[in-house]
């Protein structure tokens, strides 16, 4: 996600720090400012090794997460 820093700073707050959750995981005890930098890191390995790295926009992010969790819940809302 390119951008200045304030329009990373912006993106980090709207998107709750998932926009770096591949990063975190992989290093959980990495000081968040410098998660970002490991992004170019982890996403050039995972193409090395053929693992998908998947990136998108705020508003792409909210509606895959919306749908997910949609599709989970489907049994739930059909046997009202």
């Amino acid at each position: 996600m390119g951008g200045g820093r304030l329009t990373d700073g912006l993106l980090h707050v709207a998107m709750g720090g998932l926009n770096h959750q591949i990063e975190h995981h992989l290093f959980p005890s990495m000081p968040t400012p410098h998660v970002r930098r490991a992004r170019a890191i982890v996403r050039e390995y995972c193409a090395e090794i053929g693992v998908p790295y998947h990136e998108t926009g705020l508003v792409r992010s909210w509606a895959e997460s919306l749908g997910q969790l949609r599709r989970a819940s489907a049994p739930l809302r059909t046997r009202a």
